[in-house]
C-alpha cells in the first residue's frame, strides 16, 4: 500500500491521494455495449442465445429458470446455507420495513390539504453478478425491498454457468425474497433484455444491481435512452475507508481493508490515522494476512492503488473522509459515535471494533448496494424508496383558495406567467361573485 502524510501534500497531491482507479469508458467498451444492446433490441431471444453461447459458453435451451430448476436448486443447497439466507433475509426485511417511507397528509393552511402517496414501480429488473463468485447476498439486498415496496413483477437476471444452471444459492435467495421470474442471462445483454424486453424477458421500468464494466456501461446507456429504463445509481468498483486511532486492533483494521481489496483488482482501500505506529502495524498485518488469502492475487492488485495516510487528528480524518465520500466507512476509534455527527458523505458507516463491514454485506439488515466512486456525496444506497414513486396530491376548498390564491397570483405575476395567474384569479373572482 502507498504510504502518505496528508499534511505534507499540496492541493494537487491531496487530490491524487484520494483519486480512484480510472474507470474504463474506452471507445471500444462503449461501442461493444452499443452493439450488444442493438443486437438484443433487433433480434430478441435469438441474440440472447447467441451472445450467451459466445460469452458464457452455454447453449441455452430455455432462457427462463423453470419451477423444476428452482426446486432442484433448493434441494441441492446445504441446510446451513439455506438457514443463513433465511436469517439474513429476516433482518434485512425488519430494517427495510422500519425505514420505508410513509404516506403523509397535512393541512398547510385552512382548507389546503397536501398529501404524499406511495406507489410501487410496477416492474423492476434485478441484476445479480456471478463472475468470479456468485452473490446470493445481492439477490437478498434487492429482492427484499422490492417485495416490501409491493412491485407487481420482479425480474432477476444472473449469468448462467456452462452446465446450463444459475447458482443454487442465488435461486434460493430469489425464491425467499419473492422474485417472480429469473432468467439465465448475464452481462450487457441481460441489461438490454430487461431495459427493452424480448420475447421471453419482460421490459422493466427500473434496473438495479452491480456488475462489471460492461454491465455498468449498459446501465448508463439504457438509462440515457428515453425508451430504455431508469437505474438505481451510477456504479464503480467497491471501496472502503477506515479511520483508526491508537486504540484500534491492527489485525482487525487489516482484515477490513482486505475484505474490500479481494472484491476486484480495481477496488480501493484507504486507512486514515493520526497514529504512525498504527499505520506501521497495519501495513505489516495487511502483508501477513494477504499472503494466505485464496484471492491474494486480486487483493494485491487492489492494494497497489490503495493508501495508508497519516493525518494530524481524528477531526482531520473525518474531513478527508467526507472529501473522499467512501462507499463503506469504518470508524475504529476509542469513541466512534462521537465522530458520527461530523460524517457527511458515506454510503454506510460501521462503528467500533466489533462491526466489520462484512456484516453489512450480508446480514446486519442494512443494504449493501451503495454509491461508489464518490457518488455518496449525492446518492444514497438502495432502500424501499428506490422501488417506489412518491406522488403528491393537493385539494383546496373555497376557503383554501382564498387563503393561498393571492400568494400564488403574486408569484405567477413576478415570473410573467399570466395564464398561471389567471387560473387563480378567475376562480377567486367566481367565488366573489357567488358570495
Amino acid at each position: 500500500m502507498n504510504r502518505l502524510d496528508w499534511n505534507t501534500l499540496d492541493t494537487r497531491g491531496q487530490c491524487a491521494a484520494l483519486s480512484r482507479p480510472v474507470q474504463s469508458r474506452a471507445e471500444s467498451l462503449r461501442a461493444g455495449v452499443e452493439q450488444i444492446i442493438a443486437r438484443v433490441r433487433a433480434d430478441g431471444d435469438v441474440a440472447l442465445r447467441e451472445l450467451t453461447a459466445k460469452l458464457d459458453r452455454c447453449a441455452l435451451h430455455a432462457i427462463e429458470v423453470s419451477q423444476r430448476e428452482w426446486n432442484e436448486a433448493e434441494a441441492r443447497l446445504a441446510p446451513e446455507l439455506k438457514a443463513a439466507i433465511d436469517e439474513a433475509a429476516s433482518r434485512i426485511d425488519a430494517f427495510h420495513r422500519a425505514a420505508a417511507p410513509q404516506p403523509v397528509a397535512l393541512d398547510t393552511a385552512r382548507g389546503v390539504r397536501v398529501e404524499r402517496m406511495l406507489r410501487p414501480i410496477q416492474r423492476v429488473g434485478l441484476y445479480v453478478p456471478a463472475g468470479s463468485a456468485p452473490l446470493p447476498s445481492t439477490a437478498l439486498m434487492l429482492g427484499v425491498p422490492a417485495r416490501i415496496a409491493g412491485c407487481a413483477e420482479v425480474v432477476l437476471c444472473s449469468p448462467v454457468r456452462p452446465d446450463g444452471r444459475c447458482d443454487d444459492a442465488v435461486l434460493y435467495a430469489a425464491r425467499v425474497t419473492g422474485v417472480h421470474r429469473v432468467f439465465k442471462l448475464g452481462g450487457a445483454q441481460a441489461i438490454a433484455a430487461m431495459a427493452y424486453g424480448t420475447e421471453s424477458v419482460p421490459k422493466c421500468d427500473k434496473l438495479f444491481g452491480p456488475g462489471n464494466a460492461w454491465v455498468t456501461e449498459a446501465k448508463l446507456q439504457v438509462s440515457a435512452d428515453p425508451e430504455g429504463a431508469a437505474i438505481d445509481m451510477p456504479a464503480g468498483p467497491s471501496e472502503v475507508l477506515v479511520i483508526a486511532d491508537d486504540s484500534a486492533n491492527p489485525a482487525f483494521v487489516a482484515a477490513d481493508l482486505l475484505s474490500q481489496a479481494e472484491h476486484g483488482p480495481d477496488s480501493q482501500v484507504i486507512l486514515l490515522s493520526p497514529s504512525l505506529a498504527m499505520l506501521d502495524a497495519v501495513e505489516v498485518e495487511v502483508a501477513s494476512q494477504c499472503a494466505v488469502l485464496p484471492r491474494a492475487g486480486i487483493a494485491e492488485q487492489a492494494l497497489s492503488q490503495s493508501r495508508l495516510i497519516a493525518v494530524s487528528s481524528l477531526a482531520q480524518a473525518v474531513e478527508v473522509s467526507n472529501r473522499y465520500a467512501p462507499e463503506h466507512l469504518i470508524v475504529q476509534v476509542n469513541e466512534p459515535r462521537s465522530l458520527l455527527g461530523s460524517i457527511e458523505s458515506a454510503g454506510s458507516v460501521f462503528l467500533g471494533p466489533w462491526t466489520p463491514e462484512s456484516v453489512g454485506d450480508y446480514c446486519s439488515g442494512s443494504n449493501h448496494v451503495l454509491p461508489t466512486y464518490g457518488y455518496a456525496r449525492s446518492y444514497s444506497g438502495v432502500s424501499v424508496a428506490s422501488f417506489q414513486k412518491q406522488i403528491t396530491v393537493q385539494e383546496l376548498s373555497p376557503e383554501g383558495l382564498r387563503a393561498i390564491g393571492p400568494c400564488t397570483a403574486t408569484l405567477a405575476a413576478a415570473e410573467q406567467l399570466e395564464a398561471h395567474r389567471r387560473a387563480v384569479t378567475l376562480r377567486l373572482a367566481a367565488l366573489e361573485d357567488a358570495a
